[in-house]
């Protein structure tokens, strides 16, 4: 189902302490809002508004760099009309796309809570993922004894929130009960329909500075790791430079293929399609489009990186065996792993290649061809 977004991140955070508002805070290196935008990416979503205040606005390409399908809109006075401000932006969407409406500071948001709030909107005229109240509840009225409240049909609510687009601006124009909670109770109070899908724990709003101490600690639970592996194989023919990793070396020969045969760099960028479950380098650069007839092959390993970050992945480290008798690889691994490194946006110390020969078995040790292996681990978001 296709879908827009629109993260709320215009307040202040005074309750997390001193310091930056808590979206552009740190939480396991990267910024709280950038953890949603990602997320967000990684689920499909069409376009991403992102409500702030004008020094947000500012900071905001340097703090999504890399990250596309994303636009500014300047935030209200209030949640509601900051949330009635990224309506308005996205008047250039179907009226009746849903939206759904986040707040920028509950980061470790996962695709399977857009996938369940989306299907539980198709009955509905909101959704919202929530979860039971499952500790005891107090009640301490100024001069009266502590009493216990009932938890029963009670539930947390959390965001993002969906609605079809022009219901809640409708629902929005309606409202005259001051600030709402949430928006929700907005379409809730003009009448319409409200589902509940299942929540998740690790959805926690970080609000006071003890929460940001929790995230970090969360922050793992909330990635997983996946591993990635490729494979390319090009023969040898007349030529008097190869490309290997994205470093040309002088030799008595090229390798023969419809780029330019860059075995290390296709290798490569296959792991890195493997890890996220993106096919291979033959879906994205078919060998039959003359567009790609000599084309340097950096531009796959960059679009495959390209695509990791779109899903909210990061590259943790890479290793490239070149199998071959020669050339020699050892004069130029320093080289090919900078090269590999500046391509990536990795430091040197995570990025490996090695070299290795068949012992002059196989079509590499009688000098017909050169291969190579790759094996890439990758953290998206779980």
């Amino acid at each position: 189902m296709t879908f827009s977004a629109v993260i709320v991140a215009a307040g202040s955070g005074t309750r997390a302490g001193p310091g930056q508002a808590k979206q552009w805070r740190l939480v396991a290196g990267k910024p709280v809002l950038r953890w949603s935008v990602e997320a967000f990416l990684a689920a499909g979503a069409a376009h991403i508004v992102i409500v702030t205040t004008e020094d947000g606005e500012g900071a905001l390409p340097e703090l999504l760099s890399g990250l596309s399908g994303w636009s500014a809109a300047r935030g209200g006075a209030t949640r509601a009309l900051s949330v009635q401000a990224g309506l308005a932006a996205l008047a250039h969407r179907p009226d009746s796309e849903p939206v759904l409406i986040h707040d920028a500071a509950r980061p470790f948001l996962g695709s399977s809570i857009v996938e369940a709030v989306l299907q539980a909107l198709a009955d509905a005229d909101v959704a919202l993922p929530a979860l039971p109240v499952a500790d005891t509840l107090k009640r301490a009225e100024p001069g009266q004894a502590l009493t216990t409240a009932s938890r029963e049909h009670l539930w947390r609510a959390q965001t993002p929130q969906a609605a079809r687009r022009n219901t809640l601006q409708a629902a929005y124009a309606a409202w005259s009960g001051g600030e709402p909670t949430d928006d929700a109770q907005v379409v809730e109070a003009a009448g319409g329909r409200v589902a509940i899908a299942p929540g998740d724990p690790l959805l926690m709003k970080l609000t006071y500075p003890e929460d940001f101490a929790m995230a970090e600690r969360l922050a793992g639970a909330a990635r997983v790791t996946r591993v990635g592996q490729g494979f390319d194989a090009h023969r040898w023919g007349p030529g008097d430079e190869v490309w290997l990793c994205g470093v040309a070396i002088k030799h008595d020969e090229t390798l023969i293929g419809h780029s330019d045969a860059d075995a290390g760099l296709h290798a490569l960028t296959d792991a890195l399609l493997g890890a996220i479950g993106e096919g291979d380098i033959g879906d994205h650069f078919p060998p039959t489009d003359p567009k790609w007839k000599g084309a340097p092959s950096d531009q796959f390993l960059k679009h495959a990186a390209e695509l990791v970050a779109a899903k909210g992945g990061t590259i943790v480290n890479v290793d490239v065996t070149l199998i071959c008798e020669r050339p020699k690889i050892k004069p130029h691994r320093q080289a090919m792993r900078e090269r590999l490194a500046e391509v990536l946006g990795l430091p040197v110390d995570r990025v490996s290649v090695k070299a290795t020969t068949t012992e002059k078995m196989g079509f590499t040790g009688r000098g017909e061809g050169l291969a190579a292996s790759a094996v890439v681990a990758v953290e998206t978001p779980a």
